[in-house]
């Protein structure tokens, strides 16, 4: 599933990456009707974006560090080896 989900959280990450979103413009542009293809439940849980409030304005999304190495490496060569085995990894844990 790692094959069909991480280049749509990439997608995800990377709008977010370019300016931080209300979460209302998160969620209304990346909903589903696939439970299978949970794209911002899967970028919250691997730590790619993060919720804040800002005062006044209600909550945003914000990319992490993680996040934006996870766009900068997403198409280096051994990276999908490095996903996987990160995948593995949390299913075993």
């Amino acid at each position: 599933m790692t094959d069909v989900i991480d280049p749509l959280v990439r997608d995800l990450v990377e709008w977010i990456v370019r300016e931080p979103r209300s979460q209302r413009d998160v969620l209304d542009a990346w909903r589903t009707s696939c439970p299978r293809l949970m794209v911002w439940e899967t970028a919250l849980e691997r730590g790619f974006v993060e919720r804040k409030l800002l005062e006044g304005q209600g909550a945003f999304v914000f990319a992490t560090d993680a996040g934006r190495r996870f766009v900068r490496d997403y198409d280096r060569p051994g990276a999908q080896v490095s996903r996987k085995a990160d995948v593995l990894t949390r299913a075993a844990a």
